[in-house]
Order: C-alpha cells, then sequence, then structure tokens
C-alpha cells in the first residue's frame, strides 16, 4: 500500500473508532450489564452510564486504526480483481487479520472498562492496578481467545455484506456510493452481524467479568456458553442483543462512514498536495 494510503487508513480507522466508542458507550454499558452474571440492576442498571469511559477513551483510536491499517494492507496485497467472485473471500481474511491484530490493543482495554461498566464505583485507574497487581499482564488478556472468536464471525459477516451492500448500490446508480450511503450499508451490516454473534459477545463477557481463579475466568468459550444456556437457556445466549444491535447498526453507521468520508478526504488532500 503507498504511504498516502496508510496514512489515511490509520487516521481515518482511528478517528472514526473514537466517535463510535464515545457516542455509544451509555449503550454499551447496559449492554454489558445485561450480560453480567449478577444481573442488570445488581450491575448498576442506569446509574454511573459512563463509568469505564476513560479506558475506551484511550484504547479507541490505537484499536480502531490498527485494525484498518491491516484490514486496508491485506485487501492491496491480495489485489484480487475487483469482478473477481473470490472479492468476498478477500474482504473475510482482511476483516479476520485486522481483528487478530486490532484484538491485542481492544483486549486489555475492554477488560478494564466492562469491569468499570459493572462496578461504577471503582475508578478505572484502580481497577487497572488491581488487574496488574492480581493477576499481572495476562488479567489484561483475559479474554483475548474469546474476543476474537466474537470478533472474527463477525467480521466475516459484517465487512463482505458491507462491501457488496456499496457495490450493489454503486451498480445501481451507476457511480460509487457517497460516504452516507456507506454508512447506512455499515449500519444494516452491522446490526444483522451483531444479532448473530450476541451468543458468543455473552461468552466474551463472563469471561472477562468472571473471578480470578474461577471456571470461566480459564477462558473456554464453548463452557462459558454451556454455563449460561444451562442457568438462563435461550434468553440468556441472546441477553442485550437489542442493545448490542442498536449499538452496532449506529456504530456502523457512524464508523464505517466517518471511516470513508475521513479517508477520502485525506486521499484528496495528499493529491492536492505539491
Amino acid at each position: 500500500m503507498d504511504r498516502p494510503g496508510f496514512t489515511a487508513s490509520l487516521v481515518a480507522g482511528g478517528v472514526a473508532g473514537v466517535c463510535v466508542d464515545l457516542i455509544l458507550f451509555p449503550l454499551d454499558t447496559i449492554k454489558t450489564r445485561l450480560q453480567s452474571p449478577q444481573g442488570f440492576n445488581k450491575a448498576g442498571g442506569f446509574r454511573g452510564i459512563y463509568a469505564g469511559v476513560p479506558s475506551a477513551a484511550i484504547g479507541s483510536f490505537p484499536n480502531a486504526a490498527a485494525f484498518f491499517i491491516t484490514y486496508e494492507y491485506v485487501k492491496w496485497f491480495l489485489h484480487t480483481d475487483s469482478s473477481s467472485y473470490l472479492m468476498p473471500v478477500k474482504h473475510m481474511l482482511a476483516a479476520s487479520a485486522g481483528e487478530v491484530v486490532a484484538c491485542l490493543i481492544r483486549v486489555p482495554s475492554e477488560v478494564v472498562k466492562q469491569r468499570a461498566q459493572v462496578s461504577a464505583s471503582s475508578g478505572t485507574f484502580h481497577i487497572f492496578s488491581n488487574i496488574l497487581c492480581q493477576e499481572g499482564i495476562q488479567g489484561l488478556y483475559r479474554g483475548y481467545k474469546s474476543t476474537v472468536l466474537r470478533e472474527i464471525p463477525f467480521s466475516l459477516v459484517q465487512f463482505p455484506l458491507w462491501e457488496s451492500l456499496k457495490a450493489l448500490w454503486s451498480w445501481k446508480q451507476d457511480h460509487v456510493v457517497d460516504s452516507w450511503q456507506s454508512a447506512v450499508c455499515g449500519a444494516f451490516a452491522g446490526g444483522f452481524a451483531a444479532a448473530v454473534t450476541t451468543p458468543l459477545d455473552v461468552a466474551k463477557t463472563r469471561i472477562m467479568l468472571a473471578k480470578a481463579g474461577s471456571s470461566p475466568a480459564s477462558g473456554n468459550v464453548l463452557s462459558a456458553l454451556h454455563g449460561v444456556w444451562r442457568t438462563r437457556g435461550l434468553s440468556g445466549l441472546f441477553a442485550g442483543v437489542f442493545p448490542r444491535m442498536a449499538a452496532i447498526s449506529l456504530g456502523g453507521f457512524i464508523f464505517l462512514g466517518a471511516y470513508d468520508q475521513t479517508r477520502s478526504f485525506l486521499l484528496e488532500l495528499g493529491r492536492e498536495s505539491p
């Protein structure tokens, strides 16, 4: 990938990530509390809805930037012809690679954020310090495997669907989609992907919130899913599905729209520069 494209992807991804995480943080808190083992009310209900926001704010830019740098680089590296039937496969591989890299930044931020969301009386730095003292660096990466196992299926649905909807819309109107049209496609793709991957999100939340040394803390996704199924049934596996769909649909609209808009602006700026 050329340097302007690399820089544009980095900045555009970071800007889009910060916009989404801060605007939609309350919905994420509600979703986390609905999925927590102690239940919504005991986890804080609607109180302290911005608990954990410093962790999200710090992690947003590098997390989103890492994803989109990897996503665009892998798409460029594979350089499949745009008319090829292999295009969806290219988008799936690029999105999966992006998630694996981004989760190296996302997971520590997510662990601290989610624990703050269900314990609003504890500050973000206090929770971060406790994790390091009690569990070490590995404590910050608890749930890495479950996060990757959630994000890859999510991306395998969202990104090929997003790219396909954009291509279909472009073909229908005989020109490349505008940023708002890309955002609409992103909202639909994100909402659909969110719904079908909610059980994996529930498992990830349970693993991250589990007490050190407990069975869920081991990070076994199948065991976490079985535990939820045994105690709360199907409704437990889909706990928080509506706020998750709402957050990710709105997030897809803002994130992918802001990404396309910012990237196009930066590339245009680069072309105009001497």
